[in-house]
């Protein structure tokens, strides 16, 4: 690595890369000097055109992080690109549904599980032996700012990330002497990506608007290039002695 350079040379691997939020991170580490691994499921024309929008190398792969098969060779195929993984991060998840815990169903509960926790569990276990025989490496998880303070109806994303927040924390610790660090970043409501979705859906009235501004310092939805911003910093160079923490990239929601 240059001594300027933010990164060493390789690649960072982005899961939810066609997504409104994760195609933004994707750009930010591109423009911080990073080259890509992007990785998506179904949309393959979204994550296409992130990758164009990228100024450096930057490759595509399709993986289901379900199955551990798949995952498996993903990591593989990556370092034989790239060859190396410097940096992990978790942006991907099933649009999230909005209903009370009490009434959500077990299938929806399963599934935000299997995809969000074992998926990404999955991908940190196929990738911590690499990141070991390189000297290190960084792992940047999107997670929730309902974690500083509950949000009603958004369980099925607030409860799994809550989970790897727990189990990532184990990762910094263990792993912290082979140079692997873990953080992550506390996503608030963002003008991008699954908020759209939700809204077309119809899942936000304005008296949810009204009432989220309040509790917000700054009054405004976040972008996700601000995001972007947060999770390069924590997988580069400038954040080497930073582990096991969160930064809540959320206008001061919960304060």
């Amino acid at each position: 690595m240059a001594d300027n350079a933010l990164f060493p040379k390789g690649a960072a691997l982005v899961l939810g890369a066609s997504g409104g939020i994760g195609g933004k991170v994707a750009e930010v580490l591109a423009t911080d000097g990073s080259d890509l691994a992007l990785v998506y499921n179904r949309k393959a024309d979204a994550v296409a055109a992130v990758a164009q929008a990228c100024p450096t190398r930057t490759t595509t792969h399709r993986c289901d992080v379900t199955d551990a098969n798949q995952v498996q060779q993903l990591v593989e195929a990556v370092i034989a690109e790239h060859g190396r993984i410097h940096s992990l991060i978790w942006a991907a998840g099933p649009l999230v549904e909005q209903t009370l815990l009490s009434e959500t169903s077990m299938d929806h509960w399963r599934r935000a599980f299997e995809v969000e926790v074992h998926g990404l569990f999955q991908l940190v276990q196929a990738t911590v032996p690499h990141m070991r025989a390189m000297g290190g490496g960084s792992i940047v998880h999107l997670g929730s700012a309902g974690h500083l303070r509950w949000p009603d109806r958004d369980g099925l994303s607030v409860a799994p990330k809550a989970a790897n927040e727990s189990w990532l924390k184990g990762i910094a610790r263990e792993e912290g002497r082979h140079g692997i660090r873990a953080n992550s970043v506390l996503v608030g409501v963002i003008d991008a990506g699954m908020f759209h979705e939700l809204m077309a859906k119809g899942a936000f009235p304005p008296s949810w608007t009204e009432e989220t501004l309040k509790m917000l310092s700054v009054k405004r939805w976040g972008k996700p290039e601000e995001i972007g911003y947060a999770v390069s910093w924590l997988a580069s160079a400038r954040a080497a002695y930073v582990t096991g923490q969160q930064i809540n990239v959320a206008g001061g929601f919960g304060l």
